[in-house]
Order: structure tokens, then sequence, then C-alpha cells
């Protein structure tokens, strides 16, 4: 019987870990990107920017990003998805957070940051990783106030830089940066660390 309680015991534990809140799970949770072409695996910092981490993460979980496209690529710069279907339609996302760029996070190369508008608390789904050094995006100062870094490419800097070197021109609303054929995050998923 004491051994019959042992495993139900056991099997609660396994069963709550699956659905610990937020707060409670890894400091630095992973997530693969699967792209039409290749996967991408990003390491999260919850401490240095728990909002944007909770905010992504829940993107992540609500399925949101599957079927998005990366919309704006910009060799020599950076990458950007997380917004658009591929017939270029803009996903109703949740509402804007904070921006959390003052976290001592840089946009060094192969960081993965939030994209925002010129309303430095309006960033919602869409993110882009960081293709070289991109200081001039840091937080400075109240007038310099910067785009928020919250995570690292871990593994698939080959895919970045494939999708980096896609051709790209105009599509939708977009002049020009739009790849000519459509890079698709076919899903986004919560991963163990290896």
């Amino acid at each position: 019987m004491r051994h019959d309680l042992w495993i139900s015991l056991a099997a609660l534990l396994v069963l709550a870990a699956g659905s610990l809140p937020l707060s409670a799970q890894p400091a630095n949770p992973r997530v693969l990107i699967k792209t039409s072409m290749g996967d991408i695996t990003l390491e999260l910092d919850r401490a240095k920017a728990p909002i944007t981490v909770k905010n992504f993460l829940s993107y992540v979980q609500d399925k949101f990003y599957d079927g998005t496209i990366f919309h704006r690529v910009i060799d020599g710069f950076m990458i950007q998805g997380g917004g658009l279907t591929a017939d270029m339609n803009q996903k109703a996302g949740y509402p804007p957070i904070k921006n959390e760029s003052g976290n001592g996070l840089r946009n060094a190369r192969g960081s993965v940051a939030m994209a925002r508008t010129n309303d430095l608390n309006s960033a919602t789904s869409q993110f882009f990783i960081n293709l070289v050094d991109n200081a001039a995006l840091d937080h400075v100062n109240d007038a310099q106030y910067g785009y928020a870094v919250f995570g690292k490419v871990v593994e698939g800097m080959d895919i970045v830089n494939k999708i980096a070197a896609a051709p790209t021109g105009s599509g939708g609303p977009f002049p020009k940066d739009v790849p000519v054929e459509k890079i698709i995050i076919n899903k986004a998923a919560v991963v163990e660390a290896k």
C-alpha cells in the first residue's frame, strides 16, 4: 500500500510540473522555432526581462506564432517576425507590454529583442534576432531608450544567417526587405535544455 501511495504521489508531481505557473518554470526557458528554412533555439532570460519573457511565452503557448513569417529581413542588421501571416495580414496580438530595455542585456549578435513602434511601450508579438552587434539599439538613457533584449540564439545561428541571406523585395504594405520566398514559422514551442 505504501508503494502505491508513493507511485500516486510521484504521478501527481509529474502532472503538477507540467502545469506550473510561468513564474515557477525555469529561469532560462528555451523555445524551439521550427521554420521553413530550419530550426532555431532561443534561450530566454527571465531574471533580466521577466515581463518580456512572460509575454513571449504566452504567445508561444497559445500557438500564436505558428504560421507567421519572418517579414522583414535586412542582411547585416536583423531578421524580424512573429506578427504577420503568410498572406501579409497582421495578427491581432495581446496588449502592449512595458519596455524592459534598461535590463543590461545588449543587442549583440544572436540576441533576440522585441520589435516596437516609436512608442516606447508598444511591443506586442513581433521580435527580431540581431545579425551583428547593434549597439545603436541598446538602452542608453530616456533619449535613447532602445529595444528590449530578452534572450539569445543558442542553436541554429546558421539558420538565422541563411534567412538573412534570402533575396528580398516589396511585399504587402512594405516597399522593401520582405523575403521573396515566404519564410514561415511552422511552430514555436517550449523545449527542455539539453
